[in-house]
């Protein structure tokens, strides 16, 4: 880009002047031959007029007397009736410029100057025209090399970014170049780096949340199919598999529900549904959990009480508390609905030391977490949460006890 950039710029430069230069060089020319012409006729007159002067008042005439009204390089002959003609300087050779004038008693001027002297004014004057076209012509050089330059690294830098681009560094640079053309294609990619990393994240977000939403339930699915295989009982066989068959359901939710917030966090599918069967469920899968860990988990509260939310959405947030209890907590965790003005509330508190106090209300940002874990759990149970019109809030810090709210479901 930047030599077809200098070739075209030095070929306009090139145009312009074989053009202008063209034609100045044909006027200047005409103008320096048209002025010696003037020049020489205008000296012949006044010598002639000279001349005319002395013979009236009857005034010697010679050579040396008219020498210095003669310009240098020039020759001079007057013809005077009845005397000898008298010449000034010496007779050029070859092609002259030549006037005559004739004066009032009768004389005859003639006056030469070799056109060898206006040759050589006319190829001084050419010096200087193409002087000048040289320099227009490496001032064009320069601009075009400056110009080059100033489109060329503007370019390669934005090649770079779209190279950062596709190699999976979507920084966006911010950077201008006072080229609206090439300002434009920043903007452009700027935003496509902004909507790739937003892309990146929500998938680095939605990968984390399914390993941290998937972990817990694929185990207990792990230990009821272990339980099949260790039991001869074609009943309990059936009762397990029935068991585990409904896990599945719920992981195939659980996955749906992940790829619908990892899309748009705030849409939710809300039904009215019976919390308690809810509660239920999740006891029942942790409850084995809890009991190879020698601990407890118990429910209790109003049995009768129906939401508006996604019951998918809403075991996933029990669950993510419920496991919160058996990584961070201690004792027995204890689940109780009731109501409150127009909501249905789930508490799940436990005999754990509590949220620390430097956490406090941070405790639902993600990469938070009190100890080694992943800091992911809570995040996402109080996004969905939210994605259902409730919310998810901390009511006691030690011994730590947290609130699901839901809209309650008008009774029948």
């Amino acid at each position: 880009m930047r030599r077809r950039l200098i070739n075209s710029t030095l070929a306009v430069v090139l145009v312009v002047i074989a053009v202008f230069g063209g034609t100045l060089v044909i006027v200047e020319t005409r103008t320096i031959t048209n002025s010696a012409q003037e020049s020489v006729e205008s000296e012949a007159l006044r010598l002639a007029s000279i001349v005319d002067s002395r013979l009236i008042s009857e005034e010697r005439i010679s050579a040396g007397l008219l020498q210095d009204q003669i310009a240098a390089k020039r020759y001079a002959r007057i013809d005077i009736p009845g005397r000898a003609a008298i010449e000034i300087g010496e007779r050029p050779d070859g092609d002259v410029i030549e006037a005559r004038a004739t004066g009032e008693e009768g004389e005859s001027v003639l006056v030469q100057e070799p056109r060898a002297a206006v040759t050589g004014e006319v190829g001084r004057t050419l010096m200087i025209i193409g002087g000048v076209a040289l320099l227009a012509v490496v001032a064009a050089v320069l601009l075009a090399v400056r110009q080059g330059n100033r489109l060329a690294a503007p370019l390669t830098d934005l090649a770079e970014t779209a190279e950062r681009l596709g190699s999976g560094d979507p920084r966006p640079r911010h950077k201008r170049y006072g080229v609206p053309e090439l300002d434009r294609v920043a903007d452009v990619l700027d935003g496509s780096a902004e909507r790739i990393a937003r892309m990146l994240t929500a998938e680095r977000r939605l990968a984390a949340d399914a390993s941290h939403q998937l972990r817990t339930p694929l185990t207990a699915l792990s230990m009821r199919l272990d339980e099949i295989t260790l039991t001869e009982d074609l009943e309990t066989v059936r009762e397990e598999a029935t068991i585990a068959l409904a896990q599945v359901e719920r992981l195939t939710d659980v996955v749906e529900r992940l790829l619908t917030n990892a899309r748009d966090p705030r849409t939710g599918s809300a039904v009215a549904f019976d919390l308690y069967e809810v509660v239920k469920q999740q006891l029942e899968e942790w409850r084995p959990a809890y009991r190879s860990e020698g601990r407890a988990i118990v429910c209790s509260g109003r049995r009768d009480l129906r939401a508006v939310a996604t019951p998918g959405a809403v075991a996933q947030v029990l669950a993510a508390l419920i496991e919160n209890s058996l990584m961070h907590g201690g004792g027995t965790v204890a689940l109780r609905t009731r109501v409150t003005g127009n909501q249905a509330v789930v508490e799940v508190a436990d005999e754990g030391p509590g949220v620390p106090a430097d956490l406090g209300a941070r405790i639902f940002e993600r990469t938070i977490s009190g100890r080694n874990s992943t800091g992911i759990g809570l995040a996402v149970a109080r996004d969905l949460a939210e994605a259902d019109g409730g919310r998810l809030e901390l009511l006691q810090p030690q011994p730590a006890v947290f609130g699901l709210f839901l809209s309650r479901a008008p009774e029948d």
